[in-house]
Formats: C-alpha cells, structure tokens, sequence
C-alpha cells in the first residue's frame, strides 16, 4: 500500500533546514498544473512575518514527523496565476461526482509519497468528500495528526480520483472551479446531468455548457427549468447559445426562446441555421397556453394511399426521431389529415398493403386554438400518446406528444 499524506496533515508540518533547526511551518501548497498535473509543485512556508516557497526539489523527505531539506536556498513567496493553491483555491470548492450524479464539495485531499531521484514528491492521488474528511477537517489542529487516524480508520472513505477532474480555468477574482472531465459529463443521462446543473453557480452552468457538445446540452437544457433555461443562454455567446437551440426539439426551442429577452431571442435566431429557424419562428406565433404553443413539428406523415413499405422508408429516413415515434399520420394532397396508424401494426403487415386499411377507427385531433387544458383533457380521457394539431382548414400543423403534457403538468 503507497504510503499517503493528507492535506489536513501537510498544513502545519514543520520544516527543518539541513542542519534540524526549524525553519517555519507548511501554511499551503500548490500544483502548476501547465507543469504537472499531479505533482506538488511547491509548499509555502510561514517564515515569521513573510511566506517563502519551498520547490519539490528541494525535500528531501516528507511525512508525519516534517518536512526536511537537501536545498536551503528559499526564496519569497511571489503570487503566480498559474498556480493552484490547495487551500485557497481547492478546499471546499464544489465538483460533481459522475457516479454519483451529484455535486459534492472538496474536504481534503489525499496525496502519494512517491520517490524522485533524491527527493520524495507528492501526487494527488484523490479529492476527497465523505465523512471521513469532514472529521480530519474538524480535528485539524485540535489532536495529534496519527490519534486522528486512528478515529477514522472505522469510516469508509469517500473520495473521486484526481485523474477524473479538470481544472476549468480561474476567473479574473481567482476563484477556480472544479468539475469533472466535459467526456465523462456528456455520458450521463440529461436528467441526471440537468440535476447537477441546478446545483451549480451561474458562472460554472455557463462554462459546463459552454464546453460540451451542443447536443448533449441541448438534451440536459430540455430538462432544466424554464428561468434557468433562459438563464443558461443568456449567459453564452450567441453562436453557442444558436447551436444548442438547433439541436432542441422545435416546441422546445421555441418554449425557451420565449422566456428570453426579446432582443436576445433575436440575436439566437439569427444565428440558427434556416430550418429550424423557421420551424422555431412559426412555433413562437402561438400562444403559450394553446394547443399551436404545445406541439411539435418533428411528425412523420404520408400520403393516404401509401403503404406499409412507404411507411419503412420514411422511418429510417427518420432516425432522429425513432425514441419517441409511435404514430405515422395520413395526409391528403392539400396537406388535410386523414387518419393515423400505430407505427406497431406496420412490423405484422404486407408490404404491399395501404396504410389507410391500418389506421385506427377513430381520428383524434385538436385545433392549433384549442386551450392547454382541453389538451390535457384528452390525453387524460382517451390515454393516447400522440395528439395531432389541425389548422381551421383540416392541415396537420404539428404534434402533441405525452412528453409535452407532462411537461406542462410539472410546470403548474
């Protein structure tokens, strides 16, 4: 087992110049991560009125009983703004844990004494979060550094390993932030990413979104609260903020544009690509509370005397759509509804055979005026999954889903 220190057990250590005398105690220590990412790159040294560094080369040992020296020319302690100072800018910082979907804060650190040449170094090995921690913190100081290991020992620890976080860089008032490596981040699932947003301070929400993948932010968005939504995008740069809204469902984007400043809303349209553009700008036409400002306009529809095997072609046209699609929709020439068909009964009929004779008896349609809680209603009432939305003409306009009202249900 590699022998540990703990950053409760580091603050404080004494320091001993070649000859034994005591030089002062360790008050913090820093990483240079453009240096090394894992290596303690240097210790501060509280030397009566004024702080001096000490490098790692310098040590030639470390552990419970002080640091000792094989260099002894120090030099004053100067701020650097590429270093990572462990109790300024680590302790109690939040970072989110992947496996446990949740945002913790940093309560210590745990570091590996490791021999380089003729010096032992430091690597951080884990930031540690549990319980354990918490009570090296509250003993820091209080009792002997081996007594409070021995109090522990019966506590599982609970840490995240240092190669799974990444620094994201300091703001101008130096405050850092942690969080977990952007790769890991895009794995989760969006609602258990969108749990983890809402825990987080304005500044980290925009640099986590600004930095993954605009779907997997689309996704996490869709299930983050409307105000939070809109503050999420406000906070980005307008061309980020445009290839996020791209990859939303049309009602989606729309819903969330809407809680926007009208000016700013504008500004991420303009940015958006010319589809879902004009999808988006037609959805905003509607009124919020109305059928027309509930649907979605991703719908797969065919002509009504086409037949199963048309209906196969048009779903794998329709890739992006295969998790939620469960009804195809008939349509005349002028765009008229004309029935529906459960997208099941296609896989035990002909190929040959006409959609028409697969369409359910009934047609259930709404106007695009009809009120969100008529809506409601009917999903309610004939437990469907899919709503067609009709103009005053008959024409298919778009499509409620069961997603949509229970969107709106969480909302009131």
């Amino acid at each position: 087992m590699p022998d540990l220190l703990y950053f409760t057990e580091i603050v404080g250590l004494k320091v001993y110049d070649l000859k034994g005398r005591r030089l002062g105690r360790v008050e913090d220590a820093a990483l240079v991560p453009v240096i090394d990412p894992v290596r303690i790159d240097r210790y501060l040294v509280g030397g009566g009125w004024r702080w001096l560094t000490v490098r790692w080369e310098q040590i030639r040992s470390i552990s419970l009983a002080g640091i000792h020296l094989r260099d002894e020319v120090l030099t004053p302690y100067h701020e650097d703004e590429y270093m990572l100072r462990i109790a300024r800018d680590l302790l109690d910082q939040q970072i989110i844990d992947v496996n446990g979907r949740k945002v913790v804060r940093v309560n210590d650190v745990t570091f590996e004494i490791r021999k380089d040449q003729e010096s032992e170094v430091l690597w951080v090995l884990e930031v540690d979060v549990g319980v354990r921690s918490m009570l090296r913190r509250l003993l820091q100081g209080w009792a002997p550094r081996r007594w409070i290991r021995r109090i522990q020992a019966p506590i599982a620890p609970n840490s995240i390993r240092w190669e799974f976080c990444n620094i994201v860089e300091p703001d101008p008032q130096r405050r850092l932030r942690l969080n977990i490596s952007h790769q890991r981040l895009e794995t989760l699932h969006p609602a258990d990413l969108a749990d983890i947003v809402e825990e987080l301070s304005p500044e980290e929400r925009e640099a986590i979104f600004a930095a993954i993948d605009s779907e997997v932010a689309a996704d996490a968005l869709s299930e983050v609260e409307p105000k939070m939504q809109a503050s999420i995008l406000e906070s980005l740069e307008t061309g980020k903020a445009a290839d996020i809204v791209e990859e939303m469902a049309p009602d989606e984007a729309a819903d969330v544009l809407a809680e926007l400043e009208e000016e700013t809303s504008k500004e991420i349209l303009e940015e958006m690509d010319a589809e879902p553009k004009i999808e988006v700008r037609e959805l905003l036409e509607y009124e919020e509370d109305r059928a027309g400002g509930m649907m979605n306009t991703e719908y797969v529809a065919l002509l009504e005397n086409a037949t199963v095997a048309d209906a196969m072609v048009a779903i794998q046209g329709n890739e992006d759509l295969l998790e939620t699609l469960n009804t195809m929709f008939l349509i005349d020439t002028h765009g008229r509804l004309k029935g529906a068909v459960p997208i099941g009964r296609l896989f035990v009929a002909e190929p040959g055979r006409a959609l028409k004779e697969l369409a359910t008896g009934r047609l259930l349609e709404v106007s695009v005026d009809e009120k969100q809680d008529r809506v409601t209603e009917f999903f309610d009432k004939y437990n469907i999954l899919t709503l067609p939305v009709i103009d005053q003409e008959g024409k298919l306009e778009g499509v409620i889903t069961a997603d949509d009202v229970i969107s709106v249900l969480r909302q009131k």
